[in-house]
């Protein structure tokens, strides 16, 4: 396997990511602000855990909706 090198790689990614939009949350119209504060994960005994992604999934779906 190839060595890692994000100066080839990210470019592309970036790119499809801008194109596609993939970060882009819509605005929403006028009316309520919304304010999201999530955590930062913390180590739970060996390292991160299941339920690290799943809180930031939910977190994330509600912020998009």
């Amino acid at each position: 396997m190839p060595r890692y090198n994000p100066a080839t790689i990210e470019p592309k990614w970036q790119k499809h990511w801008e194109g596609n939009r993939t970060f882009a949350a819509p605005r929403l119209p006028e009316g309520e602000k919304l304010y999201v504060l999530d955590m930062f994960p913390y180590p739970s005994g060996d390292g991160l855990h299941v339920g690290h992604p799943e809180g930031y999934t939910a977190t994330d779906i509600v912020c998009r909706r």
